[in-house]
C-alpha cells in the first residue's frame, strides 16, 4: 500500500500505517526529522522544488531524480506500506505516487491509475514535470501525461488530506 501525505502529517501517517519506507520530495533546505522507525537506508530524499521548468536558484525535477525514485520503489519489499510525502501532499507527492503505480504495474492502463488517484484524493494536482519525466523513463509514450491531464487539476487546498493507493 502507498500512503501519501504532507510534511505536517508525515510522522502520524508513518505511525498509523506501520510504514518502514519513506520517499520525501521537498525543497533541499526544508527541515525534516525522519521518523525514528524508518531506517536511513529505507528513506529516499529528493531535494526538489515544486516547479515545472528550470528556474535559477531552484532545483527542478530531472531524469536522475526519476531514476532514483524508480530504483527505490522497485527495491521496496511491499511487506510494509510506503509513505510518499511532499510539503503539502498535493503536487510532488501525488506525481511520485502516480509514477510509482505506473512503474510497479506496467501492464495497467495509465488512465485507470490516474482515475484511481483522483478518486483517492480530490486535491491531487500532480506536478506535470514529474509526470512527464516518469512517462519518458517508463516509455509510456505520453499516455501518463494525457491521463493526468484528463483528470484535471484537483480542488484548491493549502494541504491535502492523507490518502492511500493499493499497489494492485
Amino acid at each position: 500500500m502507498i500512503h501519501v501525505c504532507s510534511l505536517a502529517k508525515l510522522h502520524e501517517t508513518v505511525e498509523a500505517t506501520g510504514a518502514r519506507h519513506v520517499i520525501t520530495l521537498i525543497n533541499g533546505g526544508t527541515v525534516l526529522t525522519r521518523p525514528s522507525n524508518v531506517d536511513p537506508t529505507n528513506h529516499l530524499f529528493l531535494g526538489i522544488n515544486d516547479i515545472v521548468e528550470e528556474i535559477e536558484g531552484m532545483v527542478a525535477p530531472d531524469e536522475a531524480h526519476m531514476l532514483e525514485l524508480f530504483e527505490f520503489v522497485r527495491a521496496w519489499p511491499r511487506q510494509t506500506p510506503l509513505v510518499i510525502h511532499c510539503y503539502a501532499g498535493i503536487s510532488r507527492s501525488t506525481a511520485a505516487a502516480y509514477a510509482t503505480l505506473c512503474a510497479l504495474l506496467p501492464e495497467r492502463d495509465e488512465l485507470e491509475l490516474a482515475q484511481r488517484l483522483r478518486h483517492a484524493s480530490p486535491t491531487a494536482t500532480p506536478n506535470p514535470r514529474i509526470v512527464t519525466l516518469a512517462d519518458a523513463a517508463l516509455k509510456r509514450d505520453g499516455r501518463m501525461v494525457a491521463a493526468i491531464h484528463s483528470i484535471g487539476r484537483g480542488e484548491d487546498a493549502f494541504e491535502g488530506a492523507p490518502f492511500s493507493l493499493p499497489v494492485s
